[in-house]
């Protein structure tokens, strides 16, 4: 499956979803669509429709406690179609063996943690989870979480563990923001451009704005982070079933509509530098 850019007729791209939910029961938290599930079959009709080629799977334990398995599943059927970036409770000492040999389960790659809500941001700083990133790290373990909420403690950990590869979830803004208010944080999150072992999912970019597609107000923004971080380490998503546009349309917005991104950095963002970061090997040639 392949899509062409604006600026070059003749680049054909594979284009990867940094991030997806998939589910079979519970109630979606936030702006997720409030549908009992939503499949891996359901998401390969949508990623076919919209032009998207794979895409990472972050399963959503809040609401489904058994969404790691679901994903491990999908991703065993359709190895070129999905990988996953898992989780399990990280606060239970019993569990913690779990790190070794994760990336043993079929298509995963690293780890992800949200850390949403104010509660879970308190185990960044009373050491319920000063276990995880030196295991993380040790295990060549990727770690994404939604460190926009938590700048601060996020460049520390970054910083004391140089070899753990970390990821800010969607554009590492402030995710309870929209317009100028999401971008409140941002002089202090370009500022992490400077830590080799940090990247940023651009994912879920159309929430941002109150204004319609494209999003004109947030293109500026978006550049910045672009500009700091650079094509290889800023990769296009969606969290498709949260956001307030079409999946073609999260697609268009980066590949047609931003004038800053073209050629082989394009190639880059939409999916080649994902798969790079999190040692998915798929084929891009």
């Amino acid at each position: 499956m392949v899509a062409s850019s604006r600026n070059d007729g003749a680049l054909r791209m594979k284009i990867v979803d940094a991030q997806i939910h998939i589910w079979s029961k519970g109630t979606p938290s936030g702006l997720h669509r409030k549908v009992s599930s939503f499949t891996d079959e359901e998401a390969l009709r949508e990623m076919d429709e919209a032009g998207v080629h794979a895409a990472v799977i972050h399963p959503p334990a809040s609401w489904d406690p058994d969404s790691n398995a679901m994903a491990v599943e999908a991703a065993r059927k359709y190895p070129e179609r999905f990988a996953v970036m898992g989780q399990f409770p990280p606060t239970r000492p019993e569990l913690r063996h779990l790190i070794h040999g994760w990336k043993k389960q079929p298509g995963m790659l690293g780890l992800r943690w949200a850390l949403l809500h104010p509660e879970e941001q308190v185990w960044l700083r009373d050491g319920t989870l000063d276990w995880l990133w030196p295991a993380a790290e040790k295990e060549g373990l990727p770690v994404a979480c939604m460190g926009g909420l938590f700048l601060k403690e996020f460049r520390q950990i970054a910083e004391a563990h140089p070899n753990l590869k970390m990821i800010l979830d969607h554009c590492g803004l402030v995710r309870t923001g929209q317009d100028e208010a999401a971008f409140a944080k941002l002089d202090e999150l370009v500022a992490l451009a400077k830590l080799p072992n940090v990247a940023v999912k651009a994912t879920g970019a159309p929430h941002y704005s109150t204004q319609a597609y494209p999003y004109r107000n947030i293109h500026d923004g978006l550049q910045r982070i672009f500009d700091a971080f650079g094509p290889k380490r800023f990769f296009w998503g969606t969290d498709i079933t949260r956001m307030p546009c079409s999946y073609r349309q999260c697609v268009t917005f980066f590949t047609e509509e931003l004038p800053w991104l073209k050629g082989a950095d394009l190639e880059w963002v939409m999916g080649r530098a994902v798969c790079e970061w999190l040692g998915w090997n798929l084929r891009f040639d």
